[in-house]
């Protein structure tokens, strides 16, 4: 039976302007607002409701404000409602942020409760008990590890793209490592896009059904406040990110476009005539990053990014038996390597990992970003490819801007600058000037 004029209050709902819908909602008394929760199908748009077929994961990538949260907790309700013994996943980028928006938020699983449904929440112990006795279970992106051996029927992922560094992919994979309850195992990803490894990655894994959307999408949201947005952030690139739900890959000025790599990809067409390593050797001996990158001239003219063998943590001993391994494996004719840090140093190591391994050390007279530029024109021109995805040096290769900033993981881009030595030396160099042509 409902509550005293809750039916008046849904009727008023459905005949008020759509811009007023959501101020009516907010001032209706709890026990209204859990009534008119059973009809939560009457005022939801369709990016809201969950796709038919057969998909394994539903991503809404979208902006702010379009609703997304909703539609992850009615998701969870009505599985919930479906299969009395679920145990579902509740994962966002904090507990913090899972307890206050996924379940305690205005727009989360309290929230969409209905009318004589109960749900225990027990914050201490990270526990959602639904009436149907499925159960909720609240974890961290930061705490990966606490999702390394529960099973679960299905989970809600939120703000993906919020989630940090190397946890979010160890998180990510402990979860779907677990989604092997019940017969359909399913999880909802609702996220504002970033562009972050772990989210290229989700929107293209295989039974992905996706969701895009945007902030205006959301007809319940006041008209003020949609204008206002887009009056401060139309066509900005924050605005097409938090408002459009765009996925903004490539940073101001970048050097190379993630287009621009994605077409220089193609397997090495035949015989190599000349391999290079270019080594971009870690600042001191205190185990930072060394970039280590093969890459071969083809009997097309073409060069042809081979290897990232690039290392982390180790001692100068270390990474040059890495380059040495590296250039033993591809048979190069040399290595080239940058003498500013040390050039003594760094050539008496690796001549003690390998003492027949030819090495010439260049100096770095130019930023940068200018010793880039002219390689970065060798993938413009169509002369220079990916014999491969070597993901993270690709992704220092976007960060690296024209006007000489870096906007890409880490302090410095050394599998980069790698890369940038070794194509000079095979490409652009006295000998390699000769064999650069368009075929």
């Amino acid at each position: 039976m409902s509550p005293v004029g809750a039916e008046d209050a849904l009727a008023q709902l459905a005949l008020a302007p759509r811009d007023a819908r959501m101020q009516i909602i907010r001032e209706m008394p709890r026990s209204h607002v859990r009534f008119f929760n059973e009809a939560w199908w009457r005022w939801a748009h369709d990016g809201q409701f969950w796709p038919e077929g057969d998909w394994r994961i539903w991503l809404i990538r979208a902006g702010r404000g379009f609703g997304k949260t909703r539609a992850g907790a009615e998701w969870v309700s009505e599985m919930a409602r479906n299969v009395p013994s679920a145990r579902i996943a509740l994962v966002g980028a904090t507990v913090d942020e899972v307890r206050r928006v996924m379940v305690e938020g205005p727009a989360g699983l309290l929230a969409a409760a209905r009318e004589l449904e109960t749900i225990g929440w027990h914050p201490t112990r990270g526990e959602l008990v639904f009436g149907s006795g499925a159960r909720a279970f609240v974890y961290s992106a930061e705490a990966p590890e606490k999702l390394r051996g529960p099973e679960h029927d299905f989970a809600w992922c939120d703000e993906l793209a919020k989630w940090r560094g190397g946890a979010a992919d160890i998180a990510w994979d402990n979860l779907m490592m677990g989604m092997r309850r019940g017969e359909r195992p399913r999880v909802v990803v609702t996220t504002t896009p970033r562009p972050v490894k772990l989210m290229r990655r989700v929107m293209t894994m295989p039974g992905v059904h996706e969701t895009r959307g945007r902030t205006r999408d959301n007809l319940h949201l006041p008209a003020s406040f949609v204008e206002a947005m887009l009056a401060d952030y139309a066509g900005t690139r924050l605005g097409r990110q938090e408002l459009d739900g765009e996925m903004i890959d490539d940073v101001p000025g970048a050097l190379w476009p993630r287009a621009l790599i994605a077409r220089q990809r193609r397997a090495v067409p035949g015989v190599l005539c000349r391999v290079v390593v270019g080594v971009d050797p870690p600042a001191g001996t205190g185990g930072d990053a060394c970039g280590i990158v093969a890459i071969g001239l083809g009997a097309d003219g073409h060069g042809y990014v081979l290897a990232d063998a690039s290392v982390a943590g180790l001692s100068p001993e270390g990474w040059a038996a890495a380059v040495a391994d590296c250039a033993a494996r591809f048979e190069a004719e040399c290595v080239v390597a940058e003498k500013n840090q040390g050039g003594a140093m760094v050539e008496s190591v690796l001549k003690a990992a390998d003492t027949a391994l030819p090495i010439r050390l260049v100096h770095a007279s130019k930023g940068k970003a200018a010793r880039a530029e002219p390689v970065a024109l060798l993938y413009e021109k169509g002369v220079l490819w990916h014999a491969g995805v070597f993901a993270a040096l690709e992704e220092e290769l976007v960060g690296l801007q024209a006007a000489g900033g870096y906007q890409g993981p880490g302090r410095s881009p050394d599998r980069a600058d790698a890369l940038v030595w070794a194509a000079t030396e095979l490409m652009l160099g006295r000998r390699g000037r000769a064999a650069v042509r368009v075929v």
